[in-house]
């Protein structure tokens, strides 16, 4: 596989986890402006509403006020998206995966940069009818790709799918291979 191909895909990964995190930005940029400091706004009553919170801790509010520890997972995490996305096989049958990755990587940067930059993370999104946490779209992004992972995961990929550096190597169809001819007849292995 060519480097510029290499480079190429992962300058459109790229583009499109910055585009996911500016759609999250946005939107959390509305609800600041629109939902702190009022009343919910319900969309569909007693189902969903918007509802500003200030999220401190982990998914569902566990682990609170651990700016450091989620600022150095998340960093870690990056980072191994980003090899992921550096060493994947630039092919049809991994863009799934690679588009899995984006996402995931979208909502970690999305998250990442509100603990970074307010020292808590701005939720908006609540599902009244099943009292589910309130959430952000970078959680959107993070559950959804996580979900796609787990189907892939069980139906699409095997094992040997997920070696890169086997997937990596350019394989070679018996049909490239050329072969000398053969008179029909078999080799006597007695005429040595």
């Amino acid at each position: 596989m060519s480097k510029k191909k290499r480079v190429v895909f992962f300058f459109i990964d790229m583009i499109m986890v910055g585009v996911l995190v500016l759609i999250d930005r946005y939107t959390k940029m509305l609800a600041v402006e629109h939902l702190k400091g009022s009343k919910p706004y319900k969309l569909i009553p007693d189902v969903f509403e918007f509802r500003y919170l200030e999220n401190r801790g982990a998914a569902f509010g566990m682990l609170q006020d651990q700016r450091e520890l989620f600022i150095a997972v998340g960093a870690v995490f990056l980072l191994v998206i980003l090899y992921f996305l550096i060493r994947v096989p630039c092919t049809k049958k991994y863009h799934a995966l690679r588009i899995c990755m984006v996402m995931i990587a979208a909502g970690a940067i999305g998250n990442l940069y509100d603990r970074i930059t307010l020292n808590y993370v701005i939720d908006f999104l609540y599902f009244v009818y099943i009292d589910f946490p309130i959430f952000n779209v970078a959680d959107i992004y993070v559950t959804v790709s996580a979900a796609l992972l787990v189907v892939l995961f069980i139906f699409i990929y095997k094992d040997e799918d997920l070696d890169m550096k086997k997937a990596n190597k350019v394989k070679i169809h018996s049909s490239m291979v050329e072969l000398p001819e053969s008179s029909g007849e078999e080799d006597d292995p007695d005429e040595l």
